[in-house]
């Protein structure tokens, strides 16, 4: 058991189970560690759950169910995502532009549905610049066979 003291003087008393034996000496490190992964796994999930992923609970239950299929989809979706915010700077500026992932995923569900996507890149960049980039540039097609004029 660990109790953190924080700034404004409550405290907060934490428990973690351990093979690591704790001193005084490496309590403060313990407890830092422990309480890092929980803020991780916490917002994690938060994020699956709250910010367009639509993850829910009964994913994970049982190996032969389809939810295990749709959970690990989630996974593999948010993976990506994770990968492309760090790495991929029109994904950072379409983000900035809508303000939030559940308003972003909004936009890309919008777009998916009326256009034939030709790249990532141009969907991110045509989000980031408000429909004005390269996506609507470079000829897309409405899905129906219709054509959008550039720059619309």
């Amino acid at each position: 058991m660990c109790k953190e003291i924080l700034t404004n003087g409550t405290t907060k008393t934490f428990t973690w189970i351990t093979d690591i034996k704790i001193t005084k000496s490496n309590a403060y490190e313990i407890m830092r560690g422990g309480r890092t992964r929980w803020k991780i796994e916490n917002e994690t999930f938060n994020t699956l759950k709250n910010q367009g992923y639509l993850f829910e609970h009964n994913f994970g239950h049982g190996n032969k169910n389809l939810s295990i299929v749709f959970a690990m989809l989630v996974f593999l979706a948010f993976a990506r995502d994770q990968l492309k915010q760090v790495s991929c700077f029109l994904f950072q500026s379409a983000l900035e532009k809508m303000g939030s992932r559940t308003a972003l995923w909004g936009r890309i569900k919008s777009l998916f549905t009326a256009y034939h996507l030709k790249s990532w890149a141009g969907l991110f960049e045509s989000i980031a610049r408000g429909h004005k980039g390269a996506f609507f540039n470079s000829r897309c097609i409405l899905r129906g066979g219709l054509k959008r004029s550039p720059g619309f």
